[in-house]
């Protein structure tokens, strides 16, 4: 069988996202019949049925769910191979460092004098802002720091900078602000931040500081977002929460050797204590860190 074309994958996940050929095929800017001949012809070719259609419905037939996750994994892979390429060929390349403002616990400095003393290496730009999984996964940048949890690592290779104790922001005159520690029940019926390590969900953190010394919310955050504290805020660890691992990531399948030695820079500056093993420590044995 000959290979799937890209164009086929994204007309097939129209579809797939509307369940309605009308309203799929005006957001591809085709027509209906154009569209439903693309999709006709897609399973002749791989010899199934891709959707249940009747007269009030169209939905996903199990070969239809299986392509669908697959056509948006190999979409998104082409994406990030179109963006790479051309950042590569580019007269000024650089190596794109995706973080969140003070999402570097202070280490950062540390880090870019560790990597510039590395041989070879290309320029580094800090990109703020952003999904920084996804501009990784779409190829918008080559490494990222990321907190796990709660960002998602899937797909990516890790070295960890800085393991961190979780602590609850409350406002200074709230009750369990006393506390010498708390657990997450204790937190039950607050109003709790749901994603508080990520500062695209409020602007920065300095917005969600006000937001917690207004009252508004409670937030959970690894111990360096929470320096420096405002006088009307208090912070309070808590012991049923795993710690938080600030780390350095990057694609699974890099073989940028500038990206390599930003991990090995990482892995330097990183502080002992908590440090737990990395990709690239596992590269040493046989997997893992950016092949150079």
């Amino acid at each position: 069988m000959d290979r799937l074309e890209t164009r086929e994958l994204a007309h097939f996940l129209a579809v797939a996202d509307e369940l309605h050929f009308g309203r799929a095929a005006g957001l591809l800017g085709i027509t209906q019949p154009a569209l439903s001949k693309t999709i006709r012809h897609l399973e002749r070719r791989l010899d199934v049925e891709l959707f249940d259609r009747t007269s009030r419905a169209v939905a996903l037939t199990p070969a239809g769910q299986v392509l669908a996750r697959e056509a948006r994994v190999a979409l998104d892979a082409v994406a990030a191979a179109t963006a790479r390429t051309r950042r590569a060929g580019s007269r000024d390349p650089r190596v794109i460092l995706a973080m969140k403002p003070g999402g570097d616990a202070g280490l950062l400095p540390a880090v870019l004098a560790a990597y510039e003393r590395e041989p070879d290496v290309l320029p580094i730009e800090v990109s703020f802002g952003g999904d920084r999984a996804q501009m990784l996964r779409e190829g918008q940048a080559d490494a990222a720091l990321l907190y796990s949890p709660p960002d998602d690592l899937h797909g990516l290779d890790t070295e960890t900078l800085l393991c961190e104790a979780p602590f609850a922001v409350l406002p200074a005159s709230h009750p369990l602000a006393r506390r010498a520690d708390l657990r997450m029940a204790d937190l039950a019926g607050e109003n709790l931040h749901k994603h508080p390590a990520d500062a695209n969900a409020t602007g920065t953190i300095s917005e969600l500081m006000h937001l917690i010394a207004l009252g508004r919310t409670i937030a959970v955050l690894p111990q360096s977002l929470t320096t420096p504290l405002r006088d009307d805020l208090a912070v309070v660890p808590v012991t049923d929460l795993p710690p938080s691992n600030l780390v350095l990531a990057w694609p699974a399948h890099s073989t940028s050797p500038s990206v390599a030695a930003l991990a090995r820079a990482v892995a330097n500056v990183a502080p002992a204590p908590g440090r737990a093993a990395s990709t690239v420590d596992r590269h040493d044995q046989g997997s893992g860190s950016p092949r150079g």
